[in-house]
């Protein structure tokens, strides 16, 4: 089946909010993991069902919006979204540093 240009491009973006959305959740299980202290095992575990998890759920994605077939831009929006989503969770990180230390440094002078 051929689809237009702008169909692929509704994919990509749904593919790069996909991508999103598994970094996004691998980020809460992060923070997760800081807050209560699990062992190696249990971590590798957790990874391996996290993994596990997200390959269905991004397959699952693909073969609902590609109809079954698999389309390199789908992947490719995964992709390109899944490092969108990391590099606004280290700017969003920065900020709160930033933000952090000149409320601390209001503070001081207070």
């Amino acid at each position: 089946m051929i689809i237009g240009i702008g169909n692929e491009a509704g994919i990509f973006l749904y593919a790069a909010l996909t991508g999103v959305i598994v970094v996004m959740v691998y980020q809460i299980l992060r923070c997760l993991r800081r807050l209560i202290r699990h062992s190696m095992l249990a971590v590798g575990i957790e990874d391996l069902l996290f993994w596990i998890a997200a390959s269905i759920y991004i397959f699952r994605k693909m073969y609902d919006t590609t109809y079954g077939s698999i389309r390199w831009f789908f992947v490719l929006g995964a992709v390109a979204g899944a490092g969108a989503g990391e590099l606004t969770r280290r700017l969003f990180g920065k900020i709160l540093i930033k933000g952090k230390k000149s409320l601390e440094k209001y503070r001081k002078t207070r």
